[in-house]
């Protein structure tokens, strides 16, 4: 199984960034995490990080001719405004969980909109670092149900 984590804008600065929201562990901590869980499942991860639109819609669609199994992304504030990133989602068909470390369900109204929510199949708020692991675990079950 071979899963792509696409992180989007200010996730490279985790642990400075509002450590009361996002935590003190920094992105490299996350990337290790997930690379660790992966690998106690036989899993193969890439993850990727961008602040731009325009590179995110590109790693979406490379992950269609790299014959990615399951996308796992939190588009960071893209979320909140990229058709563009959805389009990205639908036209590869891959099965995809959006993670966001804070329940933003519980912040500002306008993060209360997700466009990517409109393809993914799970979207996983408010558990730390440890979503990505839940979303993971998701992608696993949804392509392998006989584990």
């Amino acid at each position: 199984m071979n899963i792509l984590v696409i992180n989007g804008p200010n996730l490279n600065m985790l642990g400075i960034r509002e450590p009361g929201i996002y935590g003190n562990d920094n992105y490299e901590a996350l990337v290790d995490k997930i690379a660790s869980y992966c690998e106690e499942r036989a899993i193969d991860v890439t993850c990727l990080q961008s602040n731009h639109e325009g590179d995110i819609v590109d790693m979406i669609q490379q992950a269609y001719f790299d014959k990615v199994d399951g996308i796992v992304i939190n588009p960071g504030a893209y979320t909140h405004t990229s058709v563009a990133i959805l389009d990205a989602l639908k036209s590869v068909d891959i099965p995809a969980v959006e993670v966001h470390i804070s329940d933003v369900s519980s912040r500002e109204p306008f993060r209360q909109v997700s466009y990517v929510s409109y393809y993914c199949f799970a979207t996983i708020m408010g558990e730390g670092l440890e979503g990505y692991l839940h979303a993971i675990d998701l992608i696993e079950d949804k392509l392998d149900p006989e584990k």
